[in-house]
């Protein structure tokens, strides 16, 4: 099977990192329902990477359970902000240099500050976007703490 050399992928081999991509076909607004059914995984063990912004329009990224939302009232508690909100598709491209739908936390075009759902980190594995649509990685939630260094945050609500 032929692995699409993304970014992502770079940025992973780049630190080493143990990984296994899993190839799917993409559906346009399919989102982690597809990819999980698709795979045969548990969708709370596929994370989905969020680009969002403060009212002040400074980017972030959040890394929730496929299977939770993301409270945006506690986010902005958290960061302590008025408000934060999804960045709009082309927002979200020009920060990441990602496609939505193919948005990875690794190799983004600018360094964003990055927070994940702490329960993440009790999960064995997780299934995350490897840098295009239709490509997530399987990766132990070490390797996402030891390259990106997300900050963990309490902030699903269920999905």
């Amino acid at each position: 099977m032929d692995i699409p050399v993304t970014t992502a992928i770079r940025a992973l081999r780049a630190a080493n990192a143990e990984f296994e991509p899993q190839v799917y076909d993409y559906a346009e607004h399919g989102g982690t329902d597809r990819a999980s059914h698709e795979l045969g995984v548990d969708e709370h063990a596929t994370v989905k990477t969020i680009v969002m912004e403060t009212d002040a329009k400074k980017p972030f990224i959040v890394l929730m359970h496929g299977d939770c939302e993301i409270s945006t009232k506690q986010m902005a508690r958290i960061l302590g902000v008025k408000s934060v909100a999804p960045c709009t598709p082309d927002t979200a491209t020009r920060h990441t240099g990602y496609l939505v739908g193919g948005t990875s936390p690794f190799g983004t075009r600018k360094p964003l500050p990055v927070y994940a759902e702490a329960t993440i980190f009790d999960l064995p594995h997780i299934y995350i976007n490897g840098g295009r649509r239709g490509l997530l990685v399987k990766i132990a939630p070490g390797v996402l703490d030891r390259i990106v260094h997300p900050v963990r945050v309490s902030a699903a609500v269920p999905g």
